[in-house]
């Protein structure tokens, strides 16, 4: 249920399905909970699921497949048990993550750049 606390409902559950995830709960590859599960667990409109599932896609941490759901990537990882609390570890750790995405990005436009330099010959 999300908490009156004075922070968008939206974020709140963000933070506990990443939380879930990071943890292991929710495994590599498994789906999430409908929007309509989610909604009624969180007592939330499915709009603000919506916007909280948003955040876990632009993160990296879920991917929707279109007819079949959202589900973990199967690269978000759990964290080890005993990780430290360190803001600095979490940095890290986000800059890794960062830095994979955008090399994957980077793959895929020089992919893209190549096809359509070759289809202009």
């Amino acid at each position: 249920m999300v908490e009156r606390t004075g922070r968008a409902g939206y974020l709140q559950i963000a933070d506990d399905l990443r939380e879930r995830i990071r943890t292991g709960e929710m495994a590599p590859g498994s789906p999430l909970p409908s929007t309509a599960r989610l909604a009624e667990t969180y007592e939330v409109s499915l709009g603000v699921v919506k916007m909280a599932v948003g955040i876990l896609r632009t993160e990296g941490l879920v991917v929707g497949q279109q007819g079949k759901g959202v589900f973990v990537r199967e690269d978000a990882a759990p964290e080890p048990s005993g990780t430290s609390e360190d803001p600095l570890t979490e940095i890290r750790a986000a800059l890794r993550e960062q830095s994979r995405r955008i090399e994957r990005l980077e793959a895929t436009v020089a992919e893209l750049g190549g096809r359509s330099a070759s289809a202009k010959k």
